[in-house]
C-alpha cells in the first residue's frame, strides 16, 4: 500500500514538500505552457529542486536526458544530473547511490519500456527510487515508456484497431512502484482501448489505467488520483466483473468481458483507486 505523506486538504497549488508519483501518457508540452513539467518541477521544490534524470529507456539516452535537462534548468532546478545507465552494471554504480539521497524528484523519460526494465529491475537505484517514491520522500514522474512500467504488471506492446482479445496486448512484469494500476499511454491518441481492456481481463485483480498525450495521473497519499492535462484518463475498474472468458478461448478469439465499469476524468478529476469511487470535484488541481 502507497505510504505518501498526505496533504489532500492542503491548497491547490503545490508547495516544495508535496511529493507524488506521476503518470504522463507522454508527448507532454515541452515548449509552451509546459503545465505538467512545471507541476513535476513545483513538487520537486522548485528553484531548490535537486533532479535525477533517467532516460534509460531511449536508445540516445543524452539526447533525450539533455533536452530535459534544458527544460528544468530554465525553470531553475538547483541542480540536474542525468543517469547515464546503459548496463546492469551502471545501475549499481554508488555515484547514483549518493545523489539519490539527496535529490528531490526523479523523471523517467521516454522510449522502449523493455529496456528500461531490462537495465534497471532488481538493480539498487531502482530499488531506492522506488522506496523514496512510495515513502512519499521525492517526486517521480515517467512519461510514455517511463509510465508503462509503473505497475507491478506492464504492458510491453501490442496492437489496436480490432476486439478486445488474449493476442492484442504483450504483458510482462513492471517496476512495481504502483503495483496496483495497469498502465497505458498514449491512449486516445492511438486507439488503445482494446488492449488495456485485454491485459485487464488477464489481470482482472489490477485497475486499468490509459493515459492520453499531454495528460498526466498524480498519484498522492491514501490512492487519490487526480488528473491534469490536455487530455483524459480512462480508468477501467474490473473490480464488479462478472464474466470473463479470458481462460477459455483462444489466442485471437474475442473476449467476452461483463459489468465492467469504465471512467474518464479530464483535467481535475479525481479517483480514490482504494474505494474505488469518483471523488467530487471541488476546482482544478495542478500547478495553477
Amino acid at each position: 500500500m502507497l505510504k505518501f505523506q498526505s496533504q489532500l486538504h492542503a491548497p491547490e497549488n503545490p508547495r516544495s514538500t508535496k511529493t507524488s508519483i506521476m503518470i504522463i501518457g507522454g508527448a507532454e508540452d515541452k515548449i509552451h505552457g509546459r503545465e505538467i513539467l512545471q507541476t513535476f518541477f513545483n513538487r520537486s521544490g522548485g528553484q531548490e529542486a535537486k533532479l535525477a534524470i533517467i532516460p534509460s529507456a531511449s536508445r540516445e539516452p543524452l539526447l533525450v536526458g539533455d533536452r530535459y535537462r534544458n527544460i528544468f534548468s530554465d525553470m531553475g532546478a538547483k541542480e540536474i544530473t542525468i543517469f547515464d545507465i546503459r548496463d546492469r552494471e551502471a545501475a549499481s554504480a554508488s555515484q547514483w547511490q549518493s545523489f539519490l539521497e539527496e535529490c528531490t524528484g526523479v523523471f523517467m523519460t521516454g522510449g522502449d519500456q523493455l529496456r528500461l526494465c531490462g537495465l534497471l529491475a532488481d538493480t539498487p537505484v531502482m530499488q531506492t527510487v522506488r522506496e523514496k517514491a512510495q515513502g512519499g520522500e521525492i517526486t517521480l514522474a515517467g512519461t510514455s515508456a517511463g509510465a508503462a512500467v509503473m505497475g507491478e504488471y506492464m504492458i510491453a506492446g501490442g496492437g489496436s484497431g480490432e476486439s478486445p482479445n488474449r493476442s492484442l496486448v504483450d504483458l510482462t512484469t513492471g517496476l512495481a512502484i504502483v503495483p496496483q494500476l495497469l498502465v497505458d499511454q498514449h491512449f486516445h491518441n492511438r486507439n488503445r482501448m482494446a488492449r488495456l481492456i485485454s491485459a485487464i481481463a488477464s489481470y482482472p485483480d489490477r485497475i486499468g489505467i490509459g493515459i492520453d498525450e499531454d495528460t498526466c495521473i498524480i498519484v498522492e497519499g491514501d490512492g487519490l488520483l487526480s488528473a491534469i492535462g490536455k487530455g483524459t484518463v480512462t480508468i477501467v475498474d474490473p473490480k464488479n466483473m462478472t464474466g470473463n472468458n479470458y481462460s477459455e478461448v483462444g489466442a485471437t478469439d474475442p473476449l467476452s468481458l461483463c459489468n465492467l465499469k469504465v471512467h474518464l476524468l479530464c483535467h481535475g478529476g479525481r479517483y480514490n483507486m482504494h474505494s474505488r469511487e469518483i471523488i467530487a470535484e471541488s476546482g482544478p488541481t495542478g500547478s495553477h
